[in-house]
């Protein structure tokens, strides 16, 4: 169990603000940090690896990692911080930069495995693609098997195809070393895919909390409209199936046929369209 209760004064979009977070977070789950720009989320994991100040309590299992404002420093607090930015050694190998976050090579080579970076573990950073640099930076976040892995956006710069081969090495890595994962996120389908339960902040403080399922999917109006969207998710409830798709920022529920479900693929874009009270789901090519 991680428990957190902090509160620090922020200048944010509209001024000065208070964060206020009381979060209690269990063993193995994967949250998503979500909201407005300025609203407190990459503050949040910043306190939470010590590079911020702030008061109340942190405690991680039996370790108390803040008391009032006295807190232990980033070095002894076991987490794993992925960044935007890869920040990796440039005059050390794929392999070397593991290795300098801890001396086990046995980890380094099986997380290179579990990434698919084994034949690139002798190659500088200089010679990655920008999806590759990530992947290396996720593996070196793990090489402590950290107690929190803490993510701040780190597949924003990448496009649609390296996203979702980022994002299915950040599920395997989580489930594999059963790591507590909170992740800062703006991309709704990146939500869905990754986390088990959403937080939603606003000015500082949690408006919406709760499975990431109930917290993202909206009903939606009577309009009639056609939107380009990502199928997530084919999902057989009772006697009907339910296309999850996203659409933007919403996420929508679809019913589907027996029929139409052959002829569509998990990741694969779609048309959406309504008329009247009904919804349809299309190929982009009709």
């Amino acid at each position: 169990m991680i428990h957190i209760n902090i509160s620090k004064k922020l200048h944010g979009v509209c001024g000065e603000m208070s964060l206020d977070i009381d979060l209690n977070i269990n063993q193995g789950e994967f949250i998503a940090l979500t909201g407005a720009s300025g609203s407190g989320k990459t503050t949040i994991l910043r306190i939470l690896a010590g590079l911020e100040v702030a008061e109340g309590e942190i405690k991680v299992h039996d370790a108390s990692w803040l008391i009032n404002t006295k807190s232990i420093t980033p070095q002894k607090r076991s987490i794993g911080f992925m960044h935007q930015e890869n920040a990796l050694f440039d005059n050390m190998s794929v392999l070397e930069n593991l290795l300098f976050v801890k001396k086990d090579l046995e980890l380094a080579l099986r997380l290179l495995d579990l990434t698919d970076l084994t034949e690139l573990q002798n190659r500088y950073p200089k010679t990655l693609s920008g999806g590759q640099k990530q992947r290396v930076s996720l593996c070196r976040a793990m090489m402590q098997k950290p107690q929190l892995l803490l993510l701040d956006e780190p597949l924003s710069a990448l496009d649609a195809k390296m996203r979702s081969k980022l994002q299915a090495d950040i599920l395997s890595l989580h489930k594999e070393f059963n790591t507590t994962t909170i992740m800062v996120s703006h991309d709704p389908s990146e939500i869905y895919k990754l986390s088990t339960r959403t937080i939603c902040l606003q000015n500082g403080k949690v408006i919406k909390e709760g499975k990431t399922k109930e917290v993202l999917l909206k009903s939606q109006g009577s309009q009639k409209f056609s939107f380009e969207g990502e199928l997530l998710e084919l999902k057989e409830v009772d006697v009907v199936i339910i296309a999850v798709v996203a659409i933007g920022q919403q996420i929508v529920e679809v019913v589907v046929s027996k029929k139409e479900v052959s002829t569509f693929k998990v990741g694969q874009k779609v048309i959406l369209s309504t008329k009247a009270f009904a919804p349809t789901i299309l190929h982009p090519s009709l």
